[in-house]
């Protein structure tokens, strides 16, 4: 019945999309939302204490029992002794210090303040060598003398000696460091080894 009304529809030219796929299907809007009556109280759910996304665990067993309450009855120094000694017995590998000689910690402290004092008692052989300031008269030759040692374009040279003070050299020895500095001073800057 349907492909002759389809068939039909062809021949008498132009169909109707209703002539080719017969009656749509629709669906009227139902909400799920049910109103709460008023004279309903709400629901009291018993939450347990502890969660424990285990489920419940077996009760320990008798030895387990009776171990935990020779422990107890030990006197305090003796009960500190169990750690290393259970440690020891069930082969726990031991927990080692991590050197942080040579690590930068920022402002922890701990491990770093002990790391600077080694490397003070080293000679030191590698120097920074900063801008701290500059006059304003003299801020050409200082960008000039800034270009003679960095190897740094014009716009470069200029942008570093602004964004005073800045580290225009690092890792040179002390020789050459002493002579950036004088040659800074000589500019009208003032630049400072670290």
């Amino acid at each position: 019945m349907k492909w002759v009304g389809l068939v039909k529809a062809i021949r008498s030219g132009r169909p109707s999309v209703r002539e080719i796929t017969g009656p749509l299907q629709f669906r009227t809007f139902q909400h799920d939302f049910v109103p709460r009556d008023p004279n309903v109280k709400p629901k009291k759910y018993k939450y347990p204490q502890v969660y424990d996304p285990y489920g419940p665990r077996p009760p320990p067993s008798d030895k387990i029992v009776q171990l935990a309450e020779r422990i107890a009855a030990l006197q305090p120094e003796e009960r500190k002794q169990i750690g290393p000694v259970l440690a020891e017995r069930l082969s726990h590998p031991k927990l080692q210090r991590v050197e942080t000689d040579g690590m930068d910690l920022g402002s922890q402290g701990g491990g770093g303040a002990g790391a600077t004092k080694v490397e003070e008692k080293k000679e030191k052989t590698a120097f920074d060598v900063k801008l701290e300031k500059f006059d304003a008269t003299a801020k050409l030759k200082v960008i000039k003398e800034v270009r003679a040692f960095t190897n740094l374009g014009l716009k470069e040279a200029k942008d570093l000696v602004e964004k005073v003070p800045a580290v225009l050299k690092q890792g040179v020895t002390k020789e050459e460091a002493t002579e950036i500095i004088e040659k800074i001073k000589a500019a009208g800057g003032v630049a400072v080894m670290e």
